[in-house]
């Protein structure tokens, strides 16, 4: 039944994000192409809505089929749509920075409340980190992997490529380690964001805007830490799935900050916007997939088995980090002006 519900779910997706690109044709609701584009035409955004539309759908029936608890449903979805809720407003106005990330740790801190086990992060041997203590680590973190997923979301078909891959690493990592409600939920996030990636893969004919790439990065954290809450040896080994992005937006931030620069303006300087400038952006977008199933999926599922997890994630992020240092070295901004 599973296979079922995805497969409605990935078509649910598909429909909705071409209603969704019509109505936003028709307001006009357009990303118009600036110095800070990676972008040459004016193109709809707010396609998101698709993802969370359909995923959100699929929970109800996933729960009826006996597939997930209300609470599993809930872990998920109640956070998740307060922050698609933002982005949506946000995609259609503006809502000032501070509010938007007041809101970000609200959802957050909710999402990991309504967790039934708190995570436990494995440090070395036989020492864990656990306990209610590790509640404001864990929402920092996650507010940060809402906001890195909003960041990287910058080329087409570069976020629901890296949402497809590492909702199905998740739901490996599940089948192997955890409960099957966790697979439930990692392949339905897989499938809506699939259903998405059919009109935002290159040419893009409708972008993801906040209310999607908000969602993601929250829902997709959420999920990691639920399936570590039941699986202890899935913490790394998730965090590495999420390796690209993680480390081009972390690195981006690093430097932005020491040249004084205000974080939260518009910018092209993320590695893999300068790597589109050179090859462009079907190239990167599957590069980025090629590295997340080529090389971190197997290292997260090595991790998952028993190898080490500090030296495997600095096996896994070093090569990441080298790539992102070289195209910010080598890649070229452009000024407001050109």
């Amino acid at each position: 039944m599973t296979v079922v519900l995805c497969l409605a779910v990935f078509v649910l997706s598909i429909l909705l994000t071409g209603a969704i690109r019509n109505y936003a044709l028709r307001k006009q609701l357009m990303d118009v192409p600036n110095a800070r584009s990676s972008h040459t035409v004016p193109t709809p955004r707010g396609g998101g809505v698709g993802i969370v539309g359909a995923f959100l759908l699929g929970l109800p029936v996933a729960v009826y089929l006996e597939l997930l608890t209300v609470a599993d449903a809930s872990v998920l979805a109640i956070p998740g749509l307060g922050v698609a809720a933002i982005g949506f407003a946000d995609d259609h106005g503006h809502i000032a920075a501070r509010w938007r990330l007041l809101g970000h740790f609200i959802a957050a801190g909710l999402g990991l409340a309504l967790l039934a086990n708190w995570p436990i992060v494995p440090l070395y041997g036989s020492v864990y980190l656990s306990g209610v203590w590790l509640a404001i680590p864990l929402v920092v973190g996650l507010v940060w992997l809402l906001n890195l997923y909003n960041f990287m979301d910058g080329i087409d078909g570069i976020a629901g490529v890296q949402a497809v891959t590492v909702c199905l690493g998740l739901a490996w990592l599940s089948y192997l380690y955890a409960t099957p409600a966790d697979v439930t939920l990692a392949l339905l996030l897989a499938a809506a964001s699939a259903g998405f990636l059919c009109w935002n893969l290159p040419p893009a004919k409708i972008f993801m805007g906040d209310a999607g790439s908000g969602f993601l990065g929250l829902v997709i954290g959420l999920l990691w830490l639920k399936i570590a809450s039941h699986a202890p040896q899935v913490f790394w080994a998730g965090l590495v799935l999420m390796g690209v992005f993680v480390v081009d937006a972390t690195w981006t931030l690093v430097v932005r900050l020491r040249r004084g620069e205000k974080v939260y303006e518009a910018h092209r300087s993320h590695a893999y916007q300068h790597a589109a400038q050179r090859w462009g952006h079907g190239k990167v977008t599957a590069a980025v997939a090629v590295v997340n199933l080529g090389w971190l999926l197997p290292l997260a599922g090595l991790m998952a088995a028993g190898l080490h997890a500090g030296i495997s994630t600095v096996v896994a992020f070093v090569p990441l980090f080298i790539v992102v240092v070289h195209f910010k070295r080598y890649g070229k901004e452009p000024s407001v002006s050109e």
